[in-house]
């Protein structure tokens, strides 16, 4: 077993070393925009794919319609000019079946999709933006729509030939193409040959939930990858789909992941994330209403601190204020799209106990570099506001060579007018100039919540107007 074993790693290593690297230019920031989701979550594993209610939105309801909708909004909120310019369309897309025209390419609904793939393309181009799509290397989609094992040359040629920019890439019904590390490797690396062939930049989210340790092989052939199982509108809530403790050796990924779980997972595989090649922690759950302000606070400034794609799962039509807030947090976006490229790290994980020695969360420590200082992100698990203070040099230990520097920290949840209360554009506040690495930093973290330094040489207000939050250089 033990010889096998090494034959298939060294095999892996050798295919990983023939040239199907991802390095296209693509994805050098994780990419941002929203995503159409179902009414339906799956439970998925191997073959077998059992259909539940949840929350998200739009089902096999999925139209031209929806996704013009989406696009529209993307512009009229002001998303687009922060960065948010995939439009991806997941399931349902499909019509009932393939071409019956050799090689059988993919065809879209005729009645949800009247005007064709192409034509829907070319309107969301016409607004700036960029149009994903969804597929699975399986015989189906998750959904029971036709899949792309086996097709997958004619349908990346398709995907080109309609202005694709963006394939979501899923895992289900995968003909038990699994369970060892090359099996998937090489099941997803035809589709990255056949997208590269086409000659169209086409980013290559791959989506198999971290199965077969994905984080070790997925660098060479996509550009972002799911690290877990499905996630959940939970801060914290438990759910037997969710099963395993850690992603490492995980054997059934599942579904129903909490927000902090899959944190949890990410903490030990920030380290293979860097340009072109990205953990996806999976969409965004902000606004559809399973979390606090607080928690959802919380989900967004770990997603963008750790460098994973910024894909919003909401209905845009229909944003309360709060919601909107905190997707445009300006400073956020900036670490996310920070060129340096480099996500944080947990340095620090403390276990709270309340007074009668119960254990009642954590607080964790995170944090990495930016290109003009480094970013410091606490978590507060618990359900009570936590108070601390904490020194540079501490909690970031490149920050023993830069000692000579001189920082500027902003806190970027702290309202800039608290009489404004939570709404667009409000966020971030000077804590102070002139500051060296040993400074004491003290703060109060609520309750689930977090508190999001930037340390930055110079001032952050005046780097940030100098700089396009996306598309240049931070």
């Amino acid at each position: 077993m033990k010889s096998r074993r090494l034959l298939l790693g060294l095999s892996l290593v050798l295919q990983a070393a023939m040239g199907v690297a991802k390095d296209d230019g693509l994805a050098r920031t994780p990419p941002m925009g929203w995503v159409g989701l179902s009414f339906l979550v799956e439970f998925k594993h191997s073959t077998l794919t059992t259909l539940v209610p949840s929350w998200n939105f739009f089902a096999c309801d999925i139209t031209q319609d929806t996704i013009l909708k989406a696009a529209q909004a993307l512009v009229d909120t002001g998303l687009k000019d922060l960065g948010y310019e995939y439009v991806i369309m997941d399931d349902c897309w499909h019509a009932p079946a393939r071409s019956s025209r050799r090689p059988h390419p993919p065809v879209a609904d005729p009645i949800r999709f009247p005007d064709g793939i192409k034509a829907l393309a070319d309107k969301i181009h016409a607004l700036g933006l960029k149009i994903g799509i969804y597929s699975s290397a399986g015989t189906k989609t998750c959904a029971g729509q036709f899949g792309s094992l086996g097709y997958e040359e004619i349908d990346a040629k398709t995907y080109a030939e309609w202005g694709i920019d963006y394939l979501k890439y899923d895992n289900c019904y995968n003909e038990g193409q699994a369970g060892y590390d090359l099996v998937s490797y090489n099941r997803y690396a035809k589709m990255s040959r056949a997208l590269s062939d086409t000659g169209r930049p086409i980013l290559y989210s791959l989506c198999n939930w971290g199965e077969d340790h994905t984080w070790n092989w997925a660098p060479t052939i996509a550009h972002t990858w799911r690290m877990s199982g499905d996630i959940m509108d939970s801060y914290d809530a438990y759910d037997d789909r969710c099963p395993c403790e850690s992603m490492i050796d995980c054997k059934l990924p599942g579904f129903h992941c909490s927000m902090t779980r899959i944190l949890e997972y990410a903490a030990p595989l920030v380290q293979k994330a860097g340009a072109g090649q990205w953990n996806d922690l999976d969409m965004l759950e902000v606004g559809n209403g399973g979390m606090t302000t607080d928690e959802y606070k919380t989900h967004f400034a770990m997603w963008a601190v750790i460098k994973s794609p910024l894909i919003l799962g909401n209905d845009l039509t229909k944003m309360d204020e709060v919601t909107k807030a905190i997707i445009t947090n300006k400073w956020l976006i900036k670490i996310n799209q920070d060129r340096v490229a480099l996500p944080v790290n947990r340095v620090r994980k403390s276990i709270i106990k309340n007074p009668h020695g119960e254990v009642t969360g954590n607080v964790q420590v995170w944090s990495g570099p930016l290109k003009d200082g480094a970013v410091v992100a606490i978590v507060n698990t618990t359900p009570e506001k936590y108070m601390m203070r904490y020194q540079l040099v501490d909690v970031y230990p490149q920050a023993k060579k830069t000692t000579s520097n001189r920082y500027s920290v902003l806190d970027a949840w702290a309202l800039t007018n608290p009489s404004l209360g939570i709404v667009e554009g409000n966020w971030g506040r000077s804590l102070g100039e002139s500051f060296d690495v040993t400074t004491l930093i003290p703060l109060e973290i609520p309750a689930h919540g977090v508190s999001v330094h930037l340390w930055q040489v110079g001032d952050p207000d005046r780097a940030s107007s100098q700089h396009v939050l996306h598309g240049a250089e931070l």
